[in-house]
């Protein structure tokens, strides 16, 4: 048997509020000594705010979430959560104020009632139909062979991808976090399911503070801000049109992933 080493959970409970703003301030980390991986990065992601996070293949938009989740520790620096210090917060009062929808959705060999619960062990029937109308995944549940108490094999093998993605927004949506990650690609999927998908991950994240490893930049064109990350650092930020026309780094990847698509 494999050992695993527990978490410490000890800290304490994030404090409840009306808003929820992040900010990392000065933040370094590096996963093996020497190497950094995250320099000097300060952002602050307002309450109620979408931003995404932009750039190349390793350029550290992933460990910033890790590093929010609290999978990892920083080395230096800080990361707060309004004016709370999240080193000082217990790993599992922080993860259960925080939702994440990944492009590799994660379900369990269950029913489907019982992933869409998995965020909020007590939601009601009628809680887990308003959001699976709101994600726009209303109609496949309704279709599938038990409905709600369909179980789902081997981590959602007998239903489509896009439909995986869908019961993961759904499942965000139960849980009613305060902050929302999404890994928001969509590939692999056609394009009707790509735009109720899209249509589902803005209906979630309407005013509520918003972080996306963005991929596919066009669908990040309304977000409050994009941030261009490289090798951990902050190259370029602004709004989508800004950044465009500014013609710097997020024009040089918008121009090299989306040459022809329409702006």
């Amino acid at each position: 048997m494999l050992e695993e080493n527990n978490e410490d959970q000890a800290g304490e409970a994030l404090k409840p509020a009306e808003e929820t703003a992040v900010a990392f301030e000065h933040v370094q980390f590096s996963y093996e000594p020497g190497k950094p991986v995250i320099q000097d990065f300060s952002l602050t992601v307002p309450s109620g705010k979408k931003v995404a996070l932009v750039g190349a293949t390793g350029c550290g938009k992933t460990t910033i979430v890790n590093l929010l989740m609290r999978f990892y520790d920083i080395d230096s620096g800080r990361i707060r959560i309004n004016s709370q210090d999240i080193q000082k917060v217990g790993r599992g009062s922080l993860r259960h104020n925080i939702a994440i929808v990944l492009q590799d959705t994660v379900l369990f060999s269950n029913t489907v009632e019982e992933n869409l619960k998995y965020g909020n062990a007590d939601a009601t029937r009628e809680q887990l139909e308003k959001a699976a109308e709101m994600s726009r995944c209303e109609e496949m549940i309704r279709n599938l062979p038990e409905g709600y108490d369909t179980v789902l094999t081997g981590s959602g093998e007998n239903i489509s991808q896009g439909q995986r993605q869908l019961l993961a927004i759904a499942r965000a949506f139960v849980a009613d976090p305060r902050i929302l990650i999404l890994d928001e690609a969509t590939s692999n999927v056609d394009t009707r399911t790509e735009k109720a998908i899209q249509d589902a991950m803005q209906m979630v994240m309407r005013d509520r503070t918003s972080i996306v490893i963005a991929h596919r930049l066009p669908t990040i064109r309304d977000s409050d801000l994009s941030v261009v990350m490289d090798r951990g650092r902050i190259v370029e930020s602004g709004a989508h049109d800004d950044l465009l026309a500014r013609k710097g780094k997020y024009y040089e990847l918008y121009m090299r992933q989306y040459a022809g698509y329409a702006t």
